[in-house]
């Protein structure tokens, strides 16, 4: 799992925005509610890439039901530490549906799309969070 502090030695303060890019989404990712443009870290960009061409090609893109956002200066909902959206490296997706805390409702088959694009997801862990994911590990 990547931690704030690890975010700040590669990136700097959130603050600063050093690395992160607008990214046009590719037209044939346009469908459903996939935005046309998202502001994130660039290295972010090939993940998430992969996350919707999965979700396209798995045909689940009616289960994308909410883009709830990317880049997000804050601190985590504990309040210990920085947020990973405070440098654009976080999403989260279906928020109505999957709110912090509560048991998510989203399917196995959507979670994976974005696992198999190197994701964790918030829904495994001991707090819930089914709206978020998160880059597992940065690129090499």
């Amino acid at each position: 799992m990547i931690t704030h502090t690890q975010c700040l030695e590669r990136y700097g303060k959130p603050q600063l925005e050093k690395s992160m890019v607008l990214w046009d989404v590719p037209t044939e990712l346009e469908l459903g509610v996939i935005p046309k443009r998202i502001y994130c870290n660039k290295d972010m960009v090939k993940p998430l890439d992969q996350a919707f061409r999965n979700i396209i090609n798995r045909g689940l893109i009616s289960q994308l039901k909410t883009w709830d956002g990317c880049f997000n200066i804050r601190a985590k909902a504990s309040g210990l530490s920085a947020s990973l959206h405070s440098w654009g490296i976080a999403i989260d997706i279906n928020a109505a549906w999957n709110g912090y805390k509560k048991t998510p409702t989203m399917s196995k088959e959507l979670v994976q799309c974005f696992k198999d694009a190197g994701f964790e997801w918030g829904g495994d862990w001991q707090v819930k969070d089914g709206m978020h994911f998160q880059l597992k590990e940065f690129p090499k």
